[in-house]
């Protein structure tokens, strides 16, 4: 399990591709992770934030990108501080100019989480011979 939430200020709206962020953090879980994250466990999605006060509530154009990642208990501290460093990165990266466009806070957020879960997604993953 590996669920990956981006929350971002709707004024950031046309300024970055959201797709393509969403589409990176899910590549990184699948092909940097070194198999840690069962890629039927990936779920990567964005909730647009549109009721929100960033610093002093004083730049209209202050924004922020915040990403929060669920993941099944178990992956040593080692593992957790390369991975996500190099995942932030990548994000940092993808994310090219925009933080010399306007003021933006990026952020990211990682907890070990315990829950319930059903899931036939691994069943036809495993039945196309990948897991």
């Amino acid at each position: 399990m590996a669920h990956a939430t981006v929350e971002w200020t709707d004024n950031l709206e046309g300024d970055f591709d959201l797709k393509g962020l969403l589409a990176l953090i899910a590549a990184e879980m699948r092909e940097r992770s070194g198999g840690v994250f069962p890629v039927g466990g990936i779920r990567v999605r964005a909730i647009r934030i549109s009721d929100y006060v960033i610093a002093d509530g004083a730049g209209p154009e202050d924004a922020f990108i915040n990403i929060d990642v669920k993941m099944g208990a178990g992956r040593d501290a080692a593992f957790r501080q390369a991975f996500f460093t190099q995942m932030f990165d990548a994000v940092k990266a993808q994310l090219g100019d925009l933080f010399d466009r306007r003021p933006l806070a990026l952020s990211l957020y990682v907890e070990e989480a315990e829950g319930w879960k059903h899931n036939t997604i691994h069943k036809r993953l495993a039945a196309q011979g990948r897991s």
